[in-house]
């Protein structure tokens, strides 16, 4: 028996949470079960977060949380109750299946069979921003070799246990070499440990043109945090519904479960809602917690259900459904066809899955790290790269010399191209080096980044076209 933790959100989070524990119970989920509150109502009584400490305490407790859409209210000060748990709790791994229901539901892709795993917790979801000067703003894109390896790990670990045949990398490391560059490079190091799974790696842009076009070339896709969040949604789409997918977020001791669509208020309480994106959560939260028999019996049945075309009004077209039927009713015939398996679509067989291999991430032996240089970022509102080349070479001394100029990443000091647009943001790199900070006249120091060699090699980028 294993507790868990329930909310039942907001809009028709409630409907489609009862529908979805009467189907798993039915098929003899072992859970019991505390409920909490959050959402809507929380944030209204003044809580920004959308969750009370002590509910917070049951989530960390019980350590599984399957949850139903939430509303966030209309304007400032809330904070996303998706984001501030994936964080809190470590929730490292998003993992969403999109997986083609075709001929029952619509969709160009009839065989499309992707997991997307998706890094949960950085990236330029870091959220670090600054305005550095009148017409710039920067957001901080952060890549940790933990958060690379955890991530790359998971995936590789759900294909083996899925007995997935390929592991997809998605990144850009064609233009950010270091920080896109670091995931690539863990990808491959650690597809070496898995020999029997075939790997491989695509840049964003064309990956996602070709997943997009051509989903059957992919198997399980792994990527950091903003790629995930914007693809995984484009595959959940064009397998035909967004509201049939669910979604795991899985972290080293806690894990979430949900639907990925939102709380659609304008259909709340009319027993009109489908219920299959907070199921299919409920069925990965069976698989998680080692009660694949059951997760396999919910599986099928649902497909079963489809395939007899009792529908919601979401996915119901003439032709091919054959029964339209409100939440209830759609749950209750589910549990009329638990022990049945489908026979157009495939069969899933969950039997003799071995738990995920997860290890706790190892700190690496440090890298032998040295200063070699200094970026300074001034705020300047002049337009010749030229003249503010020669304002800062004012500050040189022996043992540091201004090398570079860019504006904002092209080099427009020295040799630089009269036709380059400049703003009033410029980074001057000083090589070698030892810490420089300038603070002189109509030059405003706004930041400054030291650069590092790692075993001797440059961990910065250049300037584009250096």
């Amino acid at each position: 028996m294993t507790r868990i933790t329930v909310a039942k959100g907001d809009g028709i989070g409630p409907e489609i949470m009862d529908a979805t524990l009467d189907i798993i119970k039915a098929a003899g989920a072992q859970i019991e079960i505390d409920e909490i509150e959050v959402g809507e109502k929380v944030y209204l009584a003044g809580n920004t977060s959308g969750i009370a400490n002590s509910s917070w305490d049951t989530i960390r407790r019980n350590k599984i949380f399957l949850k139903a859409p939430i509303t966030t209210p209309q304007g400032g000060g809330y904070k996303s109750l998706n984001v501030t748990t994936r964080k809190f709790l470590g929730l490292y791994a998003n993992v969403r299946p999109c997986i083609s229901l075709h001929p029952f539901v619509s969709t160009k892709h009839p065989v499309m069979d992707v997991v997307i795993v998706r890094e949960n917790e950085e990236d330029l979801y870091a959220g670090i921003e600054h305005q550095q000067t009148d017409e710039v703003v920067q957001c901080l894109k952060l890549i940790s070799r933990p958060g690379c390896e955890k991530i790359i790990r998971y995936a590789f670990e759900y294909a083996k246990q899925q007995k997935r045949k390929k592991v997809t990398c998605f990144t850009k490391d064609n233009i950010m070499k270091q920080t896109d560059g670091l995931f690539h490079q863990v990808f491959d190091e650690i597809a070496k440990e898995y020999p029997e799974i075939e790997n491989e790696h695509w840049i964003i842009d064309i990956g996602a043109a070709k997943m997009a076009d051509t989903p059957e070339a992919f198997d399980v896709i792994v990527m950091p945090n903003l790629y995930g969040d914007v693809l995984s949604d484009v595959a959940a789409q064009i397998t035909g519904s967004v509201g049939l997918a669910g979604s795991a977020n899985i972290g080293e001791e806690c894990a979430m479960f949900e639907a990925i669509h939102g709380s659609a208020p304008r259909r709340a309480g009319q027993n009109v809602a489908n219920p299959s994106g907070l199921l299919q959560g409920a069925i990965m939260m069976l698989n998680h917690i080692g009660q694949t028999a059951v997760a396999e019996r919910v599986q099928n049945a649902w497909l079963t259900t489809l395939e007899e075309g009792i529908h919601t009004y979401d996915i119901y077209k003439e032709g091919v459904s054959k029964q339209k039927v409100g939440t209830k009713e759609f749950a209750q015939a589910v549990i009329a066809n638990l022990g049945k398996t489908p026979k157009t679509l495939k069969a899933v067989s969950y039997a003799n899955s071995a738990a995920l291999n997860l290890p706790k991430y190892k700190r690496k032996a440090s890298a032998k790290k040295e200063l070699v240089g200094v970026d300074v970022f001034v705020h300047w509102n002049g337009e010749s790269a030229d003249e503010l080349a020669s304002k800062v070479k004012a500050l040189e001394l022996n043992h540091v010399k201004l090398s570079m100029i860019t504006n904002r990443g092209i080099k427009v000091w020295p040799e630089g191209f009269r036709e380059t647009f400049c703003t009033d943001h410029w980074r001057c790199r000083f090589k070698p080096q030892e810490g420089a900070s300038i603070s002189k006249q109509d030059i405003i120091s706004i930041k400054t980044e030291n650069l590092y060699a790692f075993d001797g090699k440059p961990a910065y980028s250049l300037g584009q076209g250096q």
